[in-house]
């Protein structure tokens, strides 16, 4: 065979989906892996719910709000309810593959690793992966500055050096910042992680709540210094400044992500994760809408300091002493941050290294710890260099590309799965004719036209086309989606289901790959090469070493054997 043949070959295999037994941790049947130590089920519904709130408020609140209000004014309030709304969406099918495929860690890597093929999860994790190394550098650097500003107010530090101080030592026009305080805390944070899951969720756990209360003081406080006049004009810059606001703060939706690649490490994954991943969503959303109304009505946005809006805000209005309260809940904001980012970056890195597509020292779990050591702190590494080198900051126009397609592959895989029971997606039933072929392909094919259509109306919103134009894509996307209603069965999961599919799933696609079409045009520059990249590692990498083996040529089918976690293997098409 051909170098390109075997590429062929190899980029359309997928897994099997493995049997569910039951919805406790005892019942579900991992990975094993170095010798056969595993993660451990610690996780408990409490937990699942901190840790998606620890992910998600920090930088989004503390940092975020400033700059998008600079742009959007008061609508900034809208920008977070567009992003949340779009991502309430998403996270009900994220519930409803979180209770699907309990036992596994990976995400939207592993859904569509289980729903299309090998090639388009790599591509996935890719894209999702520079997001989170990015994110992770850009939220460390923003930690270490609200940390070297508290620790000037002890007598003792008043006076750091510039490489230990906010927003460090820039050079070349600030595209080269030396900050030294990054790397350190990204060791202490690393070293946490390492110890062990339950550990980890007790720090995240203390300092989520920590964080959580001095939001509702800060709303609280703040909100009798609310001057209504400060939301007049309420969207300064129109609603295109609102919609490219909620580009910008969609990645602080963020934490249902990190819920769903804890599966491998909760009591209760098919029952705790979708109820965990929905309450982190809808407690985000409310408390981010709070923040933004009660910043944006004590102080004029255009006053707003971009790097620190609650603290300027309330110095604004004399109320000095809720400065270093600010700075406390900052602190802790982006600390869990960081955390839990590093914590999904690992668990990714450590379901990829199992299948082969990445060395399998990825895969390695430390026996004592029971935690990826070597994944976590590759993540560390990588986050420290860019965070001690590079004023990420300025990558910031570029982030959310990952998330977004991502979340619309997630999306698509609830479409496709439910066009067959569940018991034919793990048998050789789910190429067991040509009606289920064509079952499966049509709904994949609305899928796509669906994103297509979907970018396509934002491009005409951006550029502001004739609405006439926008309305007839909208329509075609119509008559495109009336087959998958009259030619297609849907058929419900044994475990959480997302309602209204299809209908649901495919205006969640179409709506992020509306906002898909808002980001900067170096964003869509930024997709392009990683992808690029990704398909230039996959070839000269993943597709010879992956796990999922060719044994044996069968009529015109390739059947592959997917080595299960517990020792099992199941032959797929």
């Amino acid at each position: 065979m051909t170098w390109w043949s075997e590429f062929q070959h190899a980029a359309v295999r997928f897994k099997n989906i493995p049997m569910r037994h039951g919805n406790t941790g005892n019942d579900l049947k991992g990975n094993s892996e170095d010798g056969g130590s595993s993660l451990e089920r610690k996780l408990g519904l409490w937990d699942l719910i901190l840790l998606g709130i620890g992910a998600s408020i920090g930088a989004g609140i503390f940092v975020v709000t400033g700059t998008v209000a600079q742009d959007a004014g008061p609508g900034v309030v809208l920008s977070f309810l567009l992003a949340g709304g779009a991502s309430i969406l998403n996270a009900l099918c994220y519930a409803e593959l979180s209770s699907r495929f309990p036992a596994h860690v990976g995400g939207a890597y592993l859904y569509a690793y289980f729903t299309f093929n090998e090639l388009t999860a790599f591509i996935v994790f890719v894209n999702v992966m520079f997001d989170y190394h990015i994110g992770a550098a850009s939220v460390i650097r923003s930690l270490a500055s609200y940390l070297a500003t508290l620790l000037k107010l002890i007598p003792a530090f008043s006076i750091l050096p510039e490489v230990f101080g906010p927003g460090g030592k820039e050079f070349y026009g600030g595209w080269v910042s030396i900050n030294l305080m990054a790397p350190i805390l990204l060791t202490i944070i690393t070293f946490v992680l390492c110890q062990g899951v339950r550990e980890s969720a007790i720090v995240n756990g203390v300092m989520t709540v920590t964080k959580i209360v001095i939001v509702l003081l800060v709303v609280l406080a703040g909100s009798f210094e609310v001057d209504v006049s400060n939301w007049t004009p309420f969207a300064p810059f129109g609603l295109p400044a609102i919609v490219q606001g909620a580009t910008v703060v969609f990645f602080a939706y963020v934490g249902f992500d990190a819920v769903a690649n804890s599966a491998e490490e909760t009591k209760h994954p098919q029952k705790d994760l979708p109820r965990a991943i929905i309450i982190s969503v809808l407690s985000c959303a409310l408390l981010y809408v709070a923040v933004c109304l009660v910043v944006t009505g004590m102080v004029p946005y255009y006053e707003l300091d971009a790097a620190a809006p609650l603290t300027s805000a309330f110095i604004s209005k004399g109320l000095n002493f809720m400065s270093s309260l600010i700075g406390v809940g900052a602190v802790a904001g982006l600390t869990t941050t960081v955390l839990i980012g590093l914590y999904v970056q690992s668990r990714l890195y450590l379901g990829v290294g199992r299948d082969g597509l990445l060395p399998s020292l990825f895969a390695k779990v430390n026996s004592k710890h029971h935690t990826p050591v070597i994944a976590q702190i590759w993540v560390g590494i990588v986050a420290g260099v860019l965070a001690t080198f590079i004023n990420v900051s300025h990558l910031s126009h570029i982030l959310s590309v990952g998330i977004l397609i991502g979340y619309s592959v997630v999306c698509a895989c609830v479409v496709v799965l439910r066009v067959l029971p569940e018991e034919q997606w793990r048998s050789d039933e789910r190429q067991g004719g040509a009606k289920d072929v064509r079952r499966t392909q049509g709904a994949v094919g609305c899928t796509l036209v669906t994103a297509a259509l979907g970018f396509a109306i934002g491009l005409c919103y951006r550029y502001g086309a004739h609405p006439a134009f926008a309305i007839s894509l909208l329509l075609l996307e119509l008559l495109c989606a009336v087959p998958m209603y009259t030619h297609q069965e849907y058929f419900e999961p044994s475990g959480f289901a997302c309602p209204a599919v299809p209908t649901l799933p495919l205006f969640s696609i179409l709506v992020n790959m509306f906002l898909f079409a808002q980001l900067h045009w170096e964003a869509w520059v930024r997709f392009a090469v990683v992808t690029l990249l990704a398909l230039i590692l996959y070839g000269v990498y993943g597709q010879f070493h992956s796990t999922i083996e060719t044994v044996q040529d069968k009529g015109s089918s390739q059947y592959l054997k997917a080595p299960d976690g517990d020792g099992e293997s199941a032959y797929i098409t």
